[in-house]
C-alpha cells in the first residue's frame, strides 16, 4: 500500500469531506478522489460511502492499520532527521496534566526549556515525531505493564514516580466503609468518564475483564480539582492517585483487589543511537563487492 494513499485516506476519513482533505493536503479534489481510487483498485474493495462520506466497514478495518502505519513512518523520518542534524534551541518538554507539576519542577532547574501540557494520546506521538524532546507522560496500568502509548516508536522510558490508583468514593457512599474494592465488583456502578484525568473507562473494563463501567457523566477537562469536586457531589466514581483523593476532605479512597493498578508518570524520549558491535570495534559495514 501506497503511504500517500492511506495519508489521503485517513484525511477524508477523519474530515468526512474530500474537497476538506484536499485543502489539508493541498492536492485538487480530483487528485484526492483519484486517491481514493486507486486505493480501492489495490484492495478490492470499497472504503468510502460517498454520499454522505463515511468508512464502510472495510474502511473502519483498515483506519485501524492506517494510522499506526503513518505514524510510525513519521516516527521513523524525525528519527534520521534528528541523526542527520541535530536541533538547536532550547529544551521542549511536554506533560500530560497530572504530570504537569513535574515538568514545572524539570522548567525550574533548566532555563533553556519550553514547557507544553498536552493530551495522553498526543505525547508519545510528539515525542515520536520529533515535536517534543522529551515528555512526561502519566497513566494508569497493572504494576508491570507498560503506559498505552509508549511503544509507538523506539523510545527510552523510564518511571518518574508511581502510586497506587484507589476508587474515588464520596464519604456518604454506601460501600465507603470498605478498605479495598474489587474492579469486577463495580462494573455496574455509576462512573465519570474522564479520559484526560482518571483512568479511562474502556482501560478499566479491560483491566476488570469485564463489561460495564457506564458514564454517568462526562468530563472532558483536565483539573484534576474539578474531578474531585465531581465525585464528592455523587456523579459517579473514578480511579484516581491515592494522594490526590487522600487530600481531599469529602472522599475516601479504596483500594483496588484482585486487579492492582497503579497511577505512573512516564519520562519519554527518543531512544539514542547504539551502534553495532562491529561499529564500536572500528570495522565498519561489510560492504559488498563488485563496484
Amino acid at each position: 500500500m501506497d503511504p500517500t494513499l492511506l495519508r489521503t485516506f485517513t484525511a477524508v476519513t477523519r474530515l468526512r469531506s474530500f474537497s476538506g482533505a484536499a485543502a489539508e493536503l493541498g492536492y485538487t479534489q480530483s487528485a484526492v478522489s483519484q486517491h481514493i481510487a486507486a486505493l480501492e483498485a489495490d484492495l478490492g474493495v470499497r472504503l468510502l460511502e460517498r454520499r454522505p462520506v463515511a468508512p464502510t466497514v472495510a474502511g473502519a478495518r483498515l483506519l485501524a492499520y492506517a494510522e499506526p502505519i503513518l505514524l510510525r513512518l513519521a516516527a521513523a523520518r524525525a528519527d534520521l532527521a534528528r541523526l542527520a542534524t541535530p536541533r538547536p534551541g532550547p529544551l521542549r518538554v511536554g506533560a500530560t496534566p497530572l504530570a504537569a507539576a513535574a515538568a514545572a519542577r524539570l522548567a525550574a532547574d533548566e532555563p533553556a526549556l519550553t514547557l507544553c501540557v498536552t493530551t495522553r494520546a498526543d505525547l508519545p506521538r510528539r515525542v515520536a515525531t520529533d515535536d517534543l524532546d522529551l515528555g512526561l507522560l502519566d497513566g494508569y496500568a497493572a504494576p508491570n505493564d507498560p503506559l498505552p502509548g509508549t511503544d509507538l516508536a523506539p523510545m527510552d522510558v523510564s518511571v518518574h514516580g508511581e502510586q497506587p490508583a484507589v476508587v474515588a468514593l464520596p464519604r456518604d457512599h454506601p460501600l465507603a466503609a470498605r478498605p479495598a474494592l474489587a474492579l469486577a465488583d463495580l462494573a455496574l456502578a455509576r462512573w465519570i468518564d474522564a479520559p484526560q484525568v482518571a483512568a479511562p473507562l474502556p482501560q478499566l473494563r479491560a483491566l476488570a475483564g469485564a463489561e460495564g463501567f457506564p458514564a454517568g457523566v462526562t468530563y472532558p477537562g483536565t483539573d484534576v480539582a474539578g474531578l474531585l469536586a465531581a465525585v464528592a457531589v455523587g456523579h459517579g466514581l473514578a480511579v484516581l492517585p491515592a494522594a490526590a483523593v487522600a487530600a481531599h476532605p469529602d472522599l475516601v479512597g479504596a483500594a483496588l483487589t484482585g486487579t492492582r493498578v497503579v497511577h505512573r508518570v512516564e519520562l519519554l524520549r527518543p531512544a539514542p543511537v547504539r551502534p553495532s558491535p562491529a561499529l564500536r570495534a572500528g570495522r565498519g559495514p561489510a560492504w559488498p563487492s563488485g563496484r
